[in-house]
């Protein structure tokens, strides 16, 4: 990957850490949406409606904004390949993987994907070299994902399947891939919006007749009105909105740090769990959330230099 000049800041900004939280908001509703809709449909046909929807309502909003379009067929062949990282091969891997292992375990290897970009950005991204702290961070914080999430969840006692597992691992590694090559949309010059609906159309190609092929939706029931409504928000609120987000903190907080979303979407998951469905918040989610904020807070680097400074002042006798 070519080496330019970057707006990419290793500590993010107070705005950028609101677009983190509400992107993991976003996500983590995603589990609720999916969780109606997979009562009545297969996975593939939900991966295919939520990319399928999302991409005309991005061009749609992107029209009414009149956000100038890339003409540049380079362009374009990189919103397909985005498409195919982000969302064609780790959705497929996801859905396939879960078939065979419990989702506890399934997000606790899920939540592997800012290790995995903390090695492919220091690999590939001049502004984004590996360092002792972000590596403490991401340990810090996957920890408190495996606890927060609960050894419980993990159905390990039946003997989960290692190529479930390690189609898990592999859409994490093309998470972190993906995070690393969408970089350059921001280097380009392509908005935010505009990236997210390339992308969600490259990967709209593959998707739909994957699904019309595989599924064949067309022979299934009609969906009730819970299940159209969850599709709807799955693909506007969790998909469209949410990579309009995604590609705008991209490009400026970059993909190690965007990633961390990873660790946040557990959190705001149980935090919804509680608030809204009136689930009981126990020690280890307390114990979790506590080593997920204080990874991303070694990741972010300011409490540390504010310590160091606090100390120093104490010592001078100020």
């Amino acid at each position: 990957m070519p080496s330019m000049r970057s707006t990419i800041t290793p500590a993010m900004s107070a705005r950028d850490w609101s677009l983190l939280l509400t992107l993991s908001l976003l996500w983590g509703g995603s589990f609720f949406f999916v969780g109606v809709a997979v009562q009545a449909l297969p996975p593939l046909t939900i991966v295919a409606v939520r990319v399928g929807l999302a991409a005309p309502v991005l061009w749609l909003a992107i029209r009414a904004l009149r956000i100038p379009i890339p003409r540049d067929p380079r362009v374009w062949a990189a919103f397909v390949v985005m498409g195919i990282l982000n969302n064609v091969i780790p959705f497929t891997l996801i859905v396939w993987g879960q078939t065979q292992i419990a989702s506890g375990l399934a997000s606790i290897l899920n939540a592997t994907t800012p290790l995995f970009t903390v090695l492919v950005a220091g690999l590939l991204l001049s502004d984004e070299r590996l360092s002792a702290r972000k590596g403490a961070g991401v340990a810090i914080g996957f920890a408190g994902a495996v606890v927060l999430i609960g050894g419980d969840a993990l159905g390990l006692a039946d003997g989960a399947p290692v190529l479930a597992q390690a189609a898990i691992l592999a859409a994490s590694l093309s998470y972190a891939v993906a995070g690393t090559f969408g970089r350059r949309f921001a280097r380009l010059g392509v908005a935010p919006m505009v990236t997210a609906a390339g992308q969600v159309t490259g990967s709209s190609l593959v998707l739909v007749p994957l699904a019309l092929l595989v599924d064949q939706p067309w022979t299934l029931p009609a969906p009730d009105l819970s299940v159209v409504a969850a599709l709807v928000a799955l693909a506007v609120v969790s998909t469209a909105l949410a990579y309009g987000l995604y590609f705008r903190i991209l490009g400026t907080a970059g993909a190690t740090n965007l990633l961390l979303v990873t660790f946040l979407i557990p959190v705001t998951a149980n935090l919804l769990g509680i608030l809204v469905l009136g689930e009981t918040l126990g020690v280890e989610h307390l114990v979790g959330m506590a080593l997920i904020g204080l990874g991303l807070a070694v990741m972010d680097g300011r409490p540390g230099r504010w310590l160091r400074g606090a100390l120093g002042r104490t010592e001078a006798g100020v």
